[in-house]
């Protein structure tokens, strides 16, 4: 015959072990989506100087397409032709027709690379793409 102790029924245990292991991984992956979203903003790209330079955007899903001083295109750290990035901006368009695009063009490029990505862009039908520059000292 089996004996219960009436004292180990009422005793109520919750294991927190589960809900600290998930509470850890949502740290790592805010962690994570934060510093991937700023890795592109921290690409070494000597930007011009400008007296009306705007602030950074935070606007969500942003097309940030750094031109760097051998005037390469480059997308998420990826460096793209002219036709993989007109690609890629003609599916942004598609799924948002109001898209954000800054141009962030190296103060070493030649001007006409800066001109043929935002030519790039318009064609693609980003209606205005952003030229992102660093306020004046």
């Amino acid at each position: 015959m089996l004996i219960r102790n009436a004292a180990q029924e009422g005793d109520l245990h919750i294991d927190f072990v589960p809900m600290v292991d998930v509470l850890f991984n949502l740290l790592i992956f805010f962690l994570l989506a934060t510093s991937m979203a700023q890795m592109e903003r921290e690409m070494h790209i000597a930007l011009p100087h400008a007296s009306a330079s705007g602030p950074i955007t935070s606007a969500l899903r942003e097309v940030i397409i750094n031109v760097d001083d051998q005037g390469r295109a480059i997308v998420a750290g990826t460096p793209m032709s002219d036709e993989e990035l007109a690609a890629t901006l003609k599916t942004a368009v598609g799924v948002n027709p109001d898209q954000k695009v800054s141009v962030r063009g190296d103060r070493t490029t030649a001007y006409a690379n800066v001109a043929r990505v935002l030519d790039v862009c318009k064609g693609a039908g980003i209606q205005q793409p952003y030229l992102e520059t660093i306020p004046l000292h």
